[in-house]
């Protein structure tokens, strides 16, 4: 998680939301990705996604059933299509995201009946990953007062 916390904070110097990812297979890092939606003007550019994508141009292959997927945000609707699709193993993420979070906060997208189920480990190093985001939040707000 704490590779993760690394990409988020890639992500943060750049000024974009502060959310990392990488995927492991082995004890090795495979994929890694942060936050890109603001600087490529893409909604899909989401750290999971373009970590997946990373490991699956690494492996040659789509199919990631060997492998963790681990971010510093509970990951969203389209994020837990793709851990589906990639047949992620095993996924860890550290804060819990009450507006869009779907394993567990708004929904638990896997306890549908799809074709692939992953280990889901929520919570580690939570406050860590939660407080990134709430800094970057705050000196948002407080950058739009001083306006």
């Amino acid at each position: 998680m704490r590779l993760a916390i690394e990409q988020a904070l890639l992500a943060k110097e750049i000024g974009e939301v502060p959310i990392g990812a990488i995927v492991v297979k082995d004890n090795e890092v495979v994929g890694s990705g942060y936050n890109k939606r603001e600087t490529q003007k893409l909604a899909t550019s989401h750290a999971e996604l373009i970590a997946i994508e990373d490991a699956c141009k690494r492996l040659g292959g789509w199919r990631l059933h060997e492998c963790d997927l681990y971010v510093t945000l509970e990951p969203c609707p389209m994020c837990s299509g793709a851990i589906i699709n990639s047949r992620i193993k095993n996924l860890f993420f550290g804060a819990f995201d009450s507006k869009a979070g779907c394993c567990g906060s708004v929904i638990n997208i896997f306890e549908n009946p799809f074709n692939h189920k992953p280990q889901i480990f929520g919570g580690l190093l939570q406050q860590d990953c939660g407080k990134l985001l709430t800094e970057f939040f705050l000196k948002l707000r407080k950058a739009k007062v001083e306006k």
